[in-house]
C-alpha cells in the first residue's frame, strides 16, 4: 500500500487528473440513487426545457437543467455514469478473455494454429467497427447485455495481437524450454510460465480500451441501436436532445462532457499504468 501512494506521489499531473476524475464517476455510479436528486425517469411537466442553473430562467431545484418531458438532467448523468462503467468494465473483460485465449494459443502453438487465427484477425480488421457492430445489433437485438457482447466480440483483436507478440518472445526463453524439455504439458507451460508473463500487456491494452468501450456503447446508443431508449444513458440524452439542440444546447453538451471527461480520464490514467508496470520505463526513471 505504501508503494502504490508513492507511485501516486510520483505520478504527473495528467494521471493525478484521471484518477481523481475516474474515482469521483466511480462514486457516482455506485451511489447514484443517493446523490441523484431525482429518479432517472421521474418527470416533471411543470418544468420542461428549463436551462442549468446559472441562465435565465434556471433553478436551484436543477442545476443542470429539464429535458423536453422535465426530467433533471443531472440525474440522468449520474444514472448514466452507472450504465457506462458497467458497459465499459464488462465489455473489456469479454473482449480480454477471448483475445488473451487467441493470442496464446496462436503464439505457442504457431502453424496453422497461428495462421487461422491471424486470417481472423485480418478479417476483423477488415470490417469498420461500427458498421460490424450495428449488423449483430440489429440481429441480436437492443438490450444492455447484447452491447457488451458485441462490444466484447468485436473488440478482442488488440488482445489477440499484442499476446501473440509476447508469447513469440516468451516461449523461447530459456525457462520455458526448460519446461519443455522436462516433459511438462502444454497446458502447464502456457498457465504457469507464459501467461504471467503476459497479462500484464493485456491489462494496461484493457484499461486503454475501456475508454473505447464506453464511447463505442455511447455511439450505438445514439444511432439507435444500443440501450433502449427507456434507460438512462449518456449516448440516450445526446440523442433525444439533437432534436432540441438550437433551443436548448444543454440537453447534448452536458452528457457530451460527460462522454469526454471520463474517456479522457481512462486514457490518462491507463497511460500512467503503463508507464508504471512497463519495467523499461520504469527503469528509465
Amino acid at each position: 500500500m505504501n508503494n502504490f501512494f508513492k507511485l501516486v506521489k510520483k505520478s504527473t499531473g495528467t494521471a493525478k487528473f484521471g484518477m481523481v476524475v475516474v474515482a469521483l464517476w466511480i462514486f457516482c455510479a455506485i451511489f447514484a440513487p443517493f446523490l441523484a436528486p431525482d429518479g432517472e425517469n421521474d418527470v416533471d411537466i411543470t418544468a420542461r426545457m428549463r436551462p442549468p442553473a446559472w441562465e435565465e430562467r434556471g433553478t436551484a431545484e436543477h442545476l443542470l437543467g429539464t429535458d423536453e418531458v422535465g426530467r433533471d438532467v443531472l440525474s440522468r448523468v449520474i444514472y448514466g455514469a452507472r450504465i457506462s462503467f458497467i458497459v465499459g468494465l464488462f465489455a473489456v473483460v469479454v473482449s480480454m478473455l477471448i483475445g488473451v485465449t487467441l493470442g496464446l494459443l496462436a503464439g505457442f502453438f504457431g502453424g496453422w494454429v497461428d495462421t487461422v487465427i491471424m486470417r481472423i484477425v485480418d478479417v476483423m480488421l477488415s470490417f469498420p467497427f461500427i458498421f460490424l457492430a450495428l449488423c449483430l445489433m440489429a440481429v441480436l437485438g437492443s438490450s444492455m447485455t447484447n452491447v457488451i457482447l458485441v462490444l466484447g466480440v468485436t473488440g478482442w483483436v488488440p488482445y489477440a495481437r499484442t499476446i501473440r507478440a509476447q508469447v513469440l518472445s516468451v516461449r523461447e526463453r530459456e525457462f520455458v524450454v526448460a519446461a519443455r524439455i522436462s516433459g511438462a504439458r502444454k497446458g502447464y507451460i502456457i498457465f504457469k510460465h507464459i501467461l504471467p508473463n503476459v497479462i500484464d500487456s493485456a491489462i494496461i491494452l484493457g484499461t486503454l480500451e475501456m475508454g473505447n468501450a464506453i464511447l463505442s456503447e455511447a455511439s450505438l446508443t445514439f444511432l439507435g441501436m444500443g440501450i433502449p431508449p427507456t434507460i438512462a444513458t449518456w449516448g440516450n440524452m445526446i440523442a433525444t436532445g439533437r432534436d432540441y439542440i438550437y433551443i436548448a444546447w444543454w440537453l447534448t453538451t452536458i452528457p457530451g462532457i460527460a462522454i469526454f471527461l471520463v474517456c479522457l480520464s481512462i486514457n490518462f490514467l491507463g497511460d500512467w499504468i503503463r508507464d508504471v508496470r512497463d519495467p523499461r520505463l520504469r527503469n528509465a526513471d
